[in-house]
């Protein structure tokens, strides 16, 4: 966030964060940025380079560079938590959130699984979806942080329904596609091989495909996901529903890592994200790539500024050509 505040930009930032913090870790890597207080009731103003407003939210004790304390856990999410409300009453017009540490925050006592469903909580929203973005690329998942173990279970056809009508939906009223044609990988190696390989395809999946498809939802599959990226399905397709995270997210790495962004769609903010994770060995050395964080900040205004009303006219995919 130092790094591309040192720079002009056509949209307002605000740092929600701990400005004496921002203020060290700008001097120990040489960024000249002048940290001011966020002034609210003002009008939007484009960002200028070299001056960055916050809206505080200070951490309890000092941090250490890419040493992540369990005792500013709580201050951690209590800055998420004014971001995100801050959406919810108008005063922000999108969220852009980096990497957090889920393991140091559980070790604080707070029980978290990550972002999404952080805030699906926060917006009282039912079920939140993860998709990553990297050019023409969108990778949308049916579960998310679960262990492999679980996700079989957790594919029923109730959550399979929501996440695609959901996925629909936003791909339509954020993303401007008048009619999504979305490709869905089946759970099991060569999509269950007509049950020899597991059921999930032929109990859950192939019923509410055709459910939906029998409504207008324009979906192909369940494909094997081995085969659902290949470039001739991609060509025609604006997004995959991978069934777990490790099925697509790989993929759409290995195009776009460092340049996609983390979009959650489902909520009634607009909230975007790197694609990366903490990276502490990093941490206060100045050499952390801030690519995927000025994308997200570069989608997430598009999709304000796009509002949530339906594209009734032509397709306009919001991104560019494959990486």
């Amino acid at each position: 966030m130092l790094a591309l505040s040192a720079r002009d930009h056509p949209f307002e930032i605000v740092a929600v964060a701990d400005p004496e913090v921002l203020r060290s870790r700008a001097a120990l890597i040489g960024i000249d940025t002048k940290i001011v207080p966020f002034e609210e009731g003002c009008a939007p103003r484009p960002h200028r380079a070299g001056v960055l407003p916050v809206l505080a939210a200070p951490l309890a004790i000092p941090p250490v560079p890419g040493k992540p304390d369990p005792a500013n856990a709580a201050a951690v999410l209590h800055a998420l938590e004014v971001a995100a409300k801050g959406c919810l009453d108008g005063r922000f017009d999108a969220l852009v959130t980096g990497p957090i540490h889920k393991g140091v925050i559980n070790d604080a006592g707070i029980p978290f699984t990550g972002h999404t469903e952080f805030l699906a909580g926060l917006t009282g929203s039912g079920l939140p979806v993860m998709m990553l973005v990297a050019g023409t690329l969108r990778v949308a998942l049916v579960t998310t942080h679960l262990p492999l173990a679980a996700v079989p279970k957790a594919i029923t056809a109730e959550r399979l329904e929501a996440v695609l009508r959901t996925l629909d939906h936003d791909l339509r009223c954020g993303f401007r596609i008048v009619r999504p044609r979305i490709l869905v990988c089946g759970l099991n190696p060569h999509a269950g091989e007509g049950g020899h390989l597991g059921r999930e395809e032929i109990d859950v999946i192939i019923p509410v495909c055709e459910r939906l498809r029998a409504e207008g939802l324009r979906l192909d599959g369940p494909l094997p996901a081995d085969t659902a990226f290949t470039p001739d399905r991609l060509k025609e397709a604006d997004a995959v529903l991978a069934m777990y995270h490790d099925q697509g997210l790989p993929v759409l790495k290995h195009v776009g890592f460092g340049r996609a962004v983390n979009v959650t769609l489902g909520l009634p903010i607009v909230r975007t994200s790197v694609d990366h994770g903490t990276a502490l060995e990093l941490a206060g050395t100045g050499r952390a790539s801030g690519g995927s964080l000025a994308e997200a900040l570069a989608l997430a205004a598009d999709l304000a500024d796009r509002g949530s009303k339906p594209n009734t006219e032509q397709d306009e995919p919001l991104s560019g050509e494959l990486p």
